[in-house]
């Protein structure tokens, strides 16, 4: 009896498997026709059936999307309270609702773990490493798909991480501060680092690829990267936090920092984060309090701030890192 009905689900799921996704279609133009639905709709069409859940979900979807130059931005946040529990929110930046979403599901075992690297890679969403007040650091990996909404553990660290430094067994001197930031300019990757006891300045390396190897950076771009920093069309731009809010540009035909805008604090409360969506830019504060400006369009309005704001939640959550997904 149970073989029967073993061959029966088989069968069943083989049969669903070969059903059109839109009948009349081939499934090619049925993936065309729905891979331009928005963002949005994208939870409504996995209501629809197992077949269209599956697609959605797939790493074809994917790939169609963004060869297509259909895939949109959302930014995701990891967040903290006052009881040092994490959370995690999504921002749809074109919704009309504009409003940041919590998602649901983190797991409980990395829910009040301190000191985790947050990075993206595709759809995904990876939580490295981190460590509790009674636990020692892990080298624990938890994955969030975005597009499938999953979370799930995957492939372990070589070594326990916690706060983005890799741990040693002896302290060397000479050793790199933690990595607080980092930005790839001109085809290069470059790195700031935290301060240390043995220094008192902003420490920053860049990785050069056609020569291979790291080289510090110049004291010039060094002494103002003080904060946050995205790039737009090839710009540097740095959230100076230290006196105020000061939004910084590195022009580098004089090699100089100038202030492009400054913030009022009465809209974002620091400490804040930076993100950028075309030519937009995100500075996201305390309680995930945003605000959102056109960088082309204020900067040709002079020092005056214009922009759109977006408002905080009702906890006042501590914004640890945010990252932009594009689905």
């Amino acid at each position: 009896m149970e073989c029967i009905q073993s061959t029966s689900q088989v069968a069943a799921g083989n049969e669903l498997a070969q059903m059109p996704l839109i009948p009349g279609l081939p499934d090619d133009i049925a993936l065309s026709c729905l891979a331009r639905l928005p963002r949005k709709f994208h939870t409504v069409l996995k209501c629809v059936s197992k077949r269209w859940r599956d697609l959605v979900c797939s790493d074809e979807w994917y790939s169609y999307r963004r060869k297509h130059k259909l895939d949109e931005a959302w930014i995701y946040a990891l967040c903290r309270d006052k009881q040092e529990r994490s959370f995690c929110y999504v921002l749809d930046p074109n919704s009309s609702q504009r409003c940041w979403k919590h998602i649901q599901g983190i797991p409980p075992q990395i829910s009040k773990r301190k000191g985790m690297g947050f990075e993206t890679l595709g759809k995904k969403i990876y939580f490295l490493g981190g460590c509790g007040w009674v636990e020692e650091p892990t080298d624990e990996v938890y994955c969030y798909d975005v597009s499938a909404n999953t979370w799930n553990e995957t492939t372990s660290l070589s070594i326990a991480r916690y706060m983005h430094k890799w741990l040693i067994s002896h302290v060397d001197p000479n050793l790199v501060p933690d990595i607080e930031d980092s930005v790839v300019l001109d085809g290069q990757i470059y790195i700031r680092c935290g301060g240390s006891s043995l220094l008192s300045h902003v420490y920053a390396i860049v990785y050069e690829p056609s020569r291979g190897s790291w080289q510090h950076v110049d004291a010039d771009i060094a002494s103002g990267w003080k904060g946050p920093a995205v790039v737009i069309d090839g710009t540097l731009y740095v959230l100076d936090q230290s006196s105020g809010l000061r939004l910084m540009k590195w022009q580098k035909e004089s090699k100089d920092w100038v202030v492009v805008k400054r913030l009022s604090q009465l809209l974002t409360q620091p400490p804040c984060r930076l993100v950028a969506i075309g030519k937009r830019l995100f500075v996201i504060g305390k309680g995930l309090s945003t605000l959102v400006f056109d960088v082309d369009q204020s900067e040709n309005a002079g020092r005056i701030m214009v922009g759109s704001s977006i408002s905080k939640l009702t906890s006042d959550y501590d914004v640890i890192s945010c990252k932009v997904v594009a689905l």
